[in-house]
């Protein structure tokens, strides 16, 4: 390129763009949804063009919070969900409703339960002694049963070996007969 060698940088006007400027980026679908106002259900991976803004006055530990509109394939409502870096999810704001999560809900309940039993021992040392004598029995029951299954897999798979290595020795003998032959 060309610069003339009376150009200056500097007399440049700065572009001055708002905060709240939103993008054009085409995004995947990050979970199930249905449409709230036609039915239409939108499934995870769905290739969308969003419009994506940063959240103005939110923020998790620093990191920005972002917000992105897509439309309906079907009807063309408009449907907003957030990041939730938090979580390291999504949440959805409007226009659709997120389809049920079975595993995310047994995991918070695992956790939840998980977090009431520490409570509970760091408050009582006799719930502590409990709770190990609940896990060693639980274990010995897991142990027995699988030595059972053990047992029962080897009394369906009984193997003869001596009655396959007289077979193998006769099939051998068999053999050095019809060669002699």
């Amino acid at each position: 390129k060309y610069y003339p060698p009376d150009f200056d940088p500097a007399k440049i006007p700065k572009l001055k763009l708002p905060k709240d400027r939103q993008y054009v980026v085409r995004l995947m679908a990050p979970f199930n949804m249905r449409c709230k106002t036609c039915g239409e259900y939108i499934y995870k991976g769905k290739k969308f063009n969003a419009r994506k803004e940063t959240v103005q006055n939110e923020a998790y530990l620093g990191l920005p919070i972002f917000r992105f509109y897509i439309k309906c394939t079907r009807c063309l409502a408009e449907i907003t969900f957030k990041t939730d870096p938090e979580n390291t999810d999504y949440t959805m704001e409007h226009g659709a409703t997120r389809n049920f999560q079975a595993e995310k809900l047994l995991e918070e309940e695992e956790k939840r339960l998980q977090k009431e039993r520490e409570d509970e021992e760091l408050n009582n040392p006799m719930k502590v002694l409990e709770n190990r004598t609940k896990d060693s029995k639980l274990e010995m029951e897991v142990l027995e049963n699988l030595q059972e299954l053990k047992e029962l897999n080897q009394r369906q798979a009984n193997v003869d070996f001596e009655a396959m290595l007289k077979q193998y020795k006769e099939l051998e003998e068999e053999q050095r007969r019809k060669e002699q032959e």
